[in-house]
């Protein structure tokens, strides 16, 4: 019994430690992008400290719940950061006339 236990709470650890680093450096996710092209967010290129930087105030945590579409709004979703200031250190790039920057056909 005691095995089971301990099995059960490890591959609950093992869940959480997964969700917790889902797009990790080295990691990437996929979304259709309709028309545009798909869009790859890049966990090397978007390097957020911790989940709740996004998650749930930007997005919300189960994949596929939050729908984006075109066009964009500033401010919302993607355009929370992509909005041409600086966030942590580092001036992005905005979404208005960058689409292929996130689209890739």
């Amino acid at each position: 019994m005691r095995i089971i236990t301990l099995l059960l709470a490890l591959l609950v650890v093992v869940a959480f430690v997964g969700n917790a680093m889902a797009v990790g450096a080295g990691k990437t996710v996929e979304f259709a992008g309709g028309k545009e092209g798909k869009v790859v967010f890049s966990g090397d290129t978007h390097k957020v400290n911790k989940c709740n930087d996004c998650h749930p105030k930007t997005f919300q945590m189960k994949k596929g719940s939050t729908k984006i579409t075109a066009p964009h709004e500033a401010g919302k979703f993607c355009g929370s950061c992509h909005d041409g200031k600086e966030h942590n250190g580092k001036v992005v790039f905005a979404q208005e006339g960058n689409c292929a920057k996130c689209h890739k056909k």
